[in-house]
């Protein structure tokens, strides 16, 4: 049983894409903390299943690599709950094999464009004829830090499917202003997910190479980045869109880092 701490998003329907585990999950608890109705949209059934019933929400099970998936989420969310408020798009892949330009392989590229950016795609494709019809809505796609700067170790095809990301999510924001969406991209540091976990657990040096240049001298944890989503979802947000939110423990900002 989730505890409400606040009504900030009292009624509001919140649709998080890879909601079942890091990211994703950490904001699915806070959403109904702030009182929402979350739809859980999960290629894991087992795991968004428990999170749903966590949260006291709706899992449906969608590949956001799936145009037809895509639209079924949001038509089963509408008709469930009556609108589609919150979309956070934050479903994404980091695999091993996306690495230097001069060692990744076309296949891998093609695959984390696909879920990281066409993906996002779709979902505001398919989201905001709802939104536009009330007449408001928040959309936030997760960036990533790596969409303003380079990276520290390479990931060519995950770092240019985030720069993707951020430049839609401007366009976007701008074109639908007026019409009452605000669309916002979220660019994280490092987070302490099960992805960066595993990253330590097979190359160390190729982690704490990202730790160093973090001013903080931590990854963030995922309750800070949906605090920064709860945040971007609420009417607390409400003159802003179209923004680059970084929420990266300085990284972006730094030229050197203190010892």
């Amino acid at each position: 049983m989730i505890e409400v701490i606040s009504n900030r998003l009292r009624n509001r329907s919140a649709v998080i894409t890879g909601g079942a585990s890091g990211i994703g999950l950490a904001t699915a608890r806070r959403f109904a903390a702030e009182g929402a109705n979350v739809v859980i949209a999960d290629v894991d059934p087992t795991a968004g299943l428990r999170v749903a019933e966590e949260v006291g929400g709706l899992f449906v099970k969608a590949d956001v690599t799936s145009e037809e998936d895509v639209k079924n989420l949001y038509a089963v969310t509408n008709e469930t709950y009556g609108s589609v408020d919150i979309a956070f798009n934050n479903a994404g892949i980091s695999p091993a094999n996306d690495a230097s330009i001069l060692e990744t392989g076309i296949e891998a590229w093609r695959k984390v464009q696909d879920v990281n950016l066409t993906s996002v795609f779709y979902c505001c494709k398919y989201v905001l004829p709802y939104m536009l019809a009330q007449g408001k809505g928040s959309i936030i796609n997760t960036a990533s830090f790596v969409a303003v700067m380079g990276a520290a170790t390479s990931q060519i095809s995950y770092s240019a499917s985030k720069g993707g990301v951020l430049s839609m999510s401007r366009e976007l924001g701008v074109e639908f202003a007026r019409q009452g969406v605000r669309v916002n991209a979220l660019c994280p540091g490092p987070v302490n997910t099960p992805l960066l976990k595993e990253l330590f657990a097979k190359d160390p040096e190729k982690a704490a190479r990202r730790l160093v240049h973090v001013p903080l001298g931590r990854f963030a944890e995922p309750e800070e980045l949906a605090a920064a989503v709860a945040f971007l979802a609420s009417d607390d947000s409400s003159f802003i869109t179209a923004s680059t939110f970084m929420v990266d423990g300085g990284i972006a900002g730094a030229y050197v880092t203190p010892e």
